[in-house]
This record gives structure tokens, sequence and C-alpha cells, in this order.
């Protein structure tokens, strides 16, 4: 974990930010609630479109069909990583990439976890598309996601990155 803690790290704000995503994320799905039907999609670019999709399953729709556990497996542990990162990040309050990257999977994991409460599925918004993807991806469609699952994927991103400077700097 690079960096070092300093004198009077505080855990508030790292749970700021977290809120932050918690609240732009909800935000941006009420905004697609109010204006698009399930399975609208209005084209902004050549490759990206605002679509209005429900995920009852975990990241590239893992899950979705099963059912209807996962709704609440995905809660209990949505909600015992939050426990387990406010853990961590109390600890290392002054470790300011470590503690931005567990701040931005805290917003994204809690973001989800109020959709499946509230709706019993994530609202997924952000589509993308290139040709390039089809052979992974039918038609090139990117799964879509949303503001949390882009937090998550950010902080996770950012964790590798803390601890590859970590590893580099014991060297």
């Amino acid at each position: 974990m690079a960096g070092t803690k300093t004198a009077g790290s505080s855990l508030l704000p790292w749970l700021g930010l977290a809120l932050l995503i918690i609240v732009a994320d909800q935000l941006t799905k009420t905004l697609i609630l109010g204006r698009f039907q399930l399975g609208d999609s209005h084209t902004v670019t050549s490759f990206f479109n605002i679509v209005r999709v429900h995920n009852a399953g975990a990241a590239f729709s893992f899950l979705a069909g099963a059912s209807g556990w996962q709704r609440w497996f995905f809660v209990a542990l949505g909600l015992a990583a939050t426990v387990f990162i406010v853990w961590i990040l109390k600890q290392h309050a002054g470790q300011r990439l470590f503690s931005l990257a567990l701040s931005l999977v805290l917003g994204g994991a809690l973001g989800n976890v109020i959709d499946r409460l509230l709706h019993g599925h994530v609202i997924d918004f952000l589509q993308f598309h290139w040709g390039f993807l089809s052979p992974m991806f039918a038609g090139g469609y990117f799964p879509s996601f949303n503001i949390a699952d882009s937090a998550i994927t950010v902080g996770a991103t950012l964790l590798i990155l803390d601890e590859l400077l970590r590893v580099r700097k014991t060297r």
C-alpha cells in the first residue's frame, strides 16, 4: 500500500467521497428511470448509447437468470464488503491512493446495493459498442453499466496500481 499514514489522517474525506459516488450514481439512475422505459435506447454517438437495462445479476449479468436468491446474496456480499472496506479505510486513511481506490469501490458497491434493495435489480444505462468487440460480445455491444460499476472498476484499477507502486518502492 503505497504512501504513509500521516498524523491526523481522517476517515471522513474517504467516506465523503464514497457518499458522492452514491449520490451521483443514484441521481443518474433516477434520471434514467424518469425518462426511459425498460429497453429504451438513445443513440449519442456512433459507439455510445444511453439505454435502460435491468440487471438482476452481477458483472456481465452473472447469475441474472437465477431464481431470485442472487438479489439477497449480492446485497449481503455488498454489505459485508462495506464493513470490511470501512475497517481497512480506518486503518489506512493516510494512504491516499489506497484510500481513494477503496472509497471508489465502497461508493460503487453501495450504489448497486441500494438498487437491489429498492428495485430488486441494478439499473444500467451506459452502453458502448465497437465492431472489434464482436468476437467477445454479441454485435460488439459491451454489457451496459452505470456510475457505480465505473467507480468499482476505477477503484480496482487503482488498487492494482497502488500495489505495483508499493512493490516497486520496496525493491
